[in-house]
């Protein structure tokens, strides 16, 4: 089994923690792919410095979206929606979420302000929710009205579900993202632990769909002239994508959890089968053996994979420029790696990966207008942070 590098050189970062700064030393690695990656650029040295501040803290955190105003929407996994007034330092709970499965990784799941929210208030969310055979994830949209120190979902309505629904706990995934157009909406599917539908187009199991903002397929998705739920894949063969998102060229990323090892970073393809359950980088739990990638294999291959397990819980791509040099970069939390990792991206080739040890498990990122980087902490912790440059 392949083992992802580490370097030896050391990168020190300060994190200002509550009163105190305490030191660590990001590990930077290789990019750790079949074939090698084309370029590396980013300077394994380079020293970055964080001010971290505790903003608020929460029980179960699960994923959180600024909107135009500044305001923060964050979900709770338990199905409680919270919106943080930043200019007002206040905290409300959102009426009228969705009633929601909470077992295992299910509950209530992302948030993203629609492309049209400055014109309508619409904003987009995943959660479980139980039927026929089960449970399985849901992708719902709402227009969010505040009015004071008020909020409250509106016209809530299901505009996606995950095919079929099965038992189990995990492996939702149910990430969202919109197009840079603002015309198509991708959400993340995973394999809901059931492994061989993930290469089985029937269903929409183990898959990255493309769709209207009204949740149908996309016109020209590649097997659109099949119908049904296989019009509506972009991309398959995935296990539990928890991270997407869009690079400011327009290329698609997406983290995905392996199995025990085979983490993945990808790049994704229209009509990419990214192979799993037949080839990864990890093996099943308890040892069993997975064949690897290898060229030629009819698999799109990981652009970086991690041996052990980092657990990518979330992908955010940095746009702003307080981060020097971080621009167009991803930057993954991870859950088990209790770390915040940066991988530079230049087109399609992903560099050097260089994480920053951060004491808990991180489970989602994002940035605020200003650049400065958001962090939530998993459950057990559930603190929000933001990160400044020092």
């Amino acid at each position: 089994m392949r083992r992802a590098w580490a370097g030896a050189v050391a990168v020190i970062a300060a994190f200002a923690l509550a009163a105190c700064t305490t030191e660590a030393e990001p590990v930077p690695r290789g990019p750790d792919v079949p074939e090698p990656s084309a370029s590396a650029t980013a300077d394994p040295a380079d020293t970055t410095s964080f001010a971290v501040e505790e903003i608020d803290r929460f029980d179960d955190p699960w994923a959180m979206a600024f909107l135009p105003d500044g305001a923060l929407l964050i979900t709770e996994r338990t199905g409680a929606l919270h919106l943080r007034d930043m200019d007002a330092g206040t905290l409300v709970s959102v009426s009228g979420a969705p009633e929601v499965v909470v077992a295992g990784q299910g509950g209530l799941g992302d948030v993203v302000p629609s492309p049209t929210f400055e014109a309508d208030g619409v904003v987009y969310l995943s959660w479980v929710e139980a039927g026929d055979g089960g449970t399985g994830a849901v992708v719902g949209r709402a227009v969010l009205e505040r009015a004071g120190d008020a909020a409250a979902l509106q016209g809530l309505e299901v505009i996606w579900r995950q095919q079929p629904k099965t038992t189990g706990d995990g492996h939702f995934s149910h990430r969202i993202a919109f197009s840079p157009d603002g015309r198509h909406l991708f959400v993340t599917s995973g394999d809901r632990q059931q492994m061989d539908p993930a290469q089985d187009r029937s269903n929409t199991l183990g898959t990255i769909v493309r769709l209207t903002l009204d949740g149908e397929a996309a016109a020209d998705n590649p097997w659109n002239d099949e119908g049904g739920v296989t019009a509506q894949i972009h991309s398959y063969g995935h296990r539990n994508p928890l991270g997407i998102a869009f690079a400011p060229d327009g290329t698609l990323w997406s983290t995905e959890m392996g199995p025990q090892g085979g983490d993945e970073l990808n790049l994704i393809e229209a009509g990419g089968n990214y192979g799993w359950p037949l080839a990864s980088n990890g093996s099943h739990y308890g040892g069993g053996e997975i064949p690897d990638h290898a060229a030629g294999d009819g698999f799109v291959a990981p652009s970086v994979w991690w041996n052990p397990s980092i657990s990518p819980g979330s992908l955010h791509i940095y746009r702003g420029d307080l981060f020097a040099g971080w621009t167009g970069d991803a930057v993954i939390g991870a859950l088990s790696g209790e770390s915040l990792i940066r991988v530079d991206l230049e087109g399609e080739t992903a560099g050097i990966v260089v994480d920053w040890p951060m004491g808990a498990r991180i489970r989602a990122v994002t940035e605020d207008a200003d650049g400065a980087i958001w962090v939530l902490e998993d459950a057990g912790s559930g603190r929000l942070l933001r990160l400044t440059p020092e």
